[in-house]
């Protein structure tokens, strides 16, 4: 039996309303260019600050999507 391979892709999503969200924009930017998106992995995550407010989030993200 074959196992799976995956090309993993790196992206950063953003979102003023919370951290989900930014993963959401990321993963829905990523499936506009690949398909069949199985798993992702926050790598890194990040708030900015503005008046003394958390003003939007940052989320890094690995997306694994087969390889063709």
């Amino acid at each position: 039996m074959v196992g799976k391979v995956y090309q993993v892709l790196e992206l950063v999503g953003t979102s003023t309303e919370s951290i989900e969200e930014a993963i959401n924009s990321a993963i829905a930017e990523g499936a506009k260019s690949y398909s069949k998106l199985d798993w992702y992995e926050v790598v890194e995550t990040r708030g900015f600050i503005e008046g003394n407010k958390s003003k939007y989030y940052q989320v890094h993200l690995k997306i694994g999507c087969q390889a063709h």
